[in-house]
């Protein structure tokens, strides 16, 4: 069975592995870089201090960052050394011959699970929770199935890392927004019962469904949204340009 699933791995690899382009090799080189995406997410963390008071914005901030932190570790740390799974370029896997890479890169020694799509996934989960907008979510995951994708096509990853990774890191994005609410929430009520706020304290001692029935204004308005969906796009199509002027060069 298991020989099976690592076989159906492999195949699955050398299909998305197999739509090279000169445009899509650079384009796929710029997307899956880290830094590429700083202004994005310098831009989320500062919306957050913008948008909301300082306790609220430093609650859900850091838990964004332990998100993402407790991902990368999970999986590169304590994942990555156990199953000491090589990846498919990696030039001591016998199906690296078979496998098309983009300026030699080969990634490290091991990729099971993607950390890539880890925390790719854990971004998606935790904006998508505090947005809460259809049009949102949906450029962020496909944002987050992008770079995903783009390991696989760079032939640094097999689908079994990335779908492992994507699951790891959905699985953290849910569980630290969770926290972040209860954390806001108990810190709201603790600093309500130093103001004497009766009424408010009323309120929070029964859960409410969701967060922003106790706290109103806790949901990202549509020009938050916006901003972080153009901070996205506009990026997108800048590596867009990049990849076609680098095919002229």
């Amino acid at each position: 069975m298991l020989d099976t699933l690592i076989d159906l791995d492999s195949q699955l690899l050398l299909f998305f592995n197999s739509f090279h382009t000169p445009f899509l090799d650079r384009f796929m080189m710029l997307f899956t870089g880290r830094f590429i995406w700083a202004p994005m997410y310098a831009l989320i963390l500062l919306l957050f201090f913008k948008k909301y008071n300082p306790l609220r914005a430093g609650v859900f901030a850091v838990m964004l960052v332990a998100a993402i932190a407790l991902t990368d570790q999970t999986c590169a740390t304590v994942l990555r050394p156990i199953f000491e799974r090589l990846r498919p370029s990696n030039l001591n896997n016998p199906l690296s011959e078979f496998v098309t890479v983009v300026d030699g890169y080969r990634g490290g020694r091991y990729g099971f699970p993607s950390c890539h799509a880890a925390n790719s996934f854990a971004l998606a989960i935790f904006l998508s929770l505090v947005v809460r907008r259809r049009g949102f979510t949906l450029v962020i995951f496909g944002w987050a199935m992008l770079n995903s994708y783009s390991r696989m096509y760079l032939g640094v990853h097999y689908p079994g890392d990335i779908l492992v990774g994507a699951t790891i890191g959905s699985a953290y994005g849910f569980i630290c927004h969770r926290l972040a609410q209860l954390t806001a929430m108990r810190l709201i009520k603790r600093r309500d019962i130093d103001n004497s706020d009766q009424k408010l304290i009323g309120r929070s001692l029964a859960m409410p469904e969701t967060f922003s029935s106790l706290i109103p204004d806790m949901t990202i308005t549509i020009r938050v949204r916006d901003v972080i969906v153009a901070a996205a796009m506009a990026t997108t199509v800048f590596i867009g340009f990049t990849a076609l002027i680098y095919m002229f060069l």
